[in-house]
């Protein structure tokens, strides 16, 4: 098996099969972190950012110089092209207020504790749409995709200890504004 810069020269003299094995090898990735990016409601979006991320790493390949390793690249082309769509996606997100939580509640038992849930589960949402777009990728990652430091690292393009500080951050500042916003923490 070769290493990713042996496929990527070989890709670079018109090997349609190294550039398969490449793909192969970081379609899931590539995926995961537009996801990550762009969140759970907008997969079919992820998937046209993954699509479109290998289009543009084709018609640019000849270009890449090797300055970063290969999955450095690509996992930051995907992460400028995933946070341009979501800029876009965010004015087609359909909006329910409180009334639509209410609709689903009935007279039955426990569902006031799902209404509940389902609040504080659209106001943690709503709390880390504010965060940073790095702290989001990585929380994303974390605890979406059970994703290891390791690899949000290396899919974020940072060093292992930064990702730790991105999530330590990010709880914390996750922790304040639901306190603010009234909710528990737990």
């Amino acid at each position: 098996m070769h290493d990713d810069a042996q496929l990527v020269a070989s890709a670079q003299d018109g090997d349609q099969k190294a550039f398969a094995e490449l793909v192969r090898r970081y379609r899931d990735r590539v995926f995961r972190l537009a996801v990550s990016i762009l969140g759970r409601e907008f997969i079919p979006e992820a998937e046209d950012v993954a699509q479109e991320v290998f289009l543009k790493i084709h018609h640019s390949l000849k270009t890449f110089r090797g300055e970063a390793q290969f999955g450095s690249w690509i996992y930051r082309v995907t992460f400028n092209h995933a946070v341009n769509v979501k800029e876009r996606a965010r004015f087609r997100r359909p909006h329910e207020d409180d009334t639509a939580l209410h609709r689903l509640a009935g007279s039955g038992p426990g569902l006031e504790k799902q209404m509940e849930s389902a609040q504080r589960d659209k106001a943690l949402e709503e709390c880390i749409e504010t965060l940073p777009e790095l702290y989001q990728s990585a929380l994303r990652q974390y605890y979406w995709f059970g994703s290891a430091v390791g690899e949000i690292a290396e899919s974020l393009g940072v060093p292992e200890n930064t990702v730790k500080s991105y999530l330590h951050r990010a709880r914390k500042m996750l922790h304040g504004m639901l306190k603010e916003r009234g909710l528990s923490c737990d």
